[in-house]
């Protein structure tokens, strides 16, 4: 069975800003739902103390490695939620996230959510997500 993405855009701002309001996915076998990925090693120790755009970036680096090991890449995540405890300077650094994201040709449904902290002292943005296959 063939995976089909349909964006779901009531409105067009959002594309500007490379993301889909929905995304509406037919004929999938598979779901993966990603727990919140920051910026740790793999040994579970904090990375990048302050630094956002490198957290975010290796978060990132964690999201691929957890589709990786589902059999899949940043194509197939649908759903994506950004947590952050600095919204300003996240939309700074937005570009890492972007980047990627665009590079991968995707444009995932994403809620950006500003929290007063994460689990894990000094981390400044976790993602959540959602893939299909």
């Amino acid at each position: 069975m063939t995976i089909q993405r349909t964006a779901v855009n009531p409105v067009p701002w959002s594309v500007a800003l490379g993301f889909n309001q929905g995304e509406l996915v037919s004929g999938a076998g598979r779901t993966l739902y990603l727990s919140g990925q920051t910026a740790m090693d793999a040994d579970g120790k904090p990375q990048h103390d302050g630094d956002l755009p490198a957290q975010l970036a290796l978060s990132l680096d964690n999201v691929e490695s957890a589709l990786a090991a589902a059999d899949m890449t940043l194509a197939h995540l649908v759903r994506l939620t950004v947590y952050t405890t600095d919204v300003d300077l996240l939309f700074q650094h937005y570009g890492v996230l972007a980047v990627r994201l665009g590079a991968a040709g995707v444009a995932p449904a994403t809620t950006m959510l500003g929290v007063t902290r994460l689990a894990i002292p000094g981390q400044l943005v976790e993602l959540e997500g959602t893939a299909v296959a």
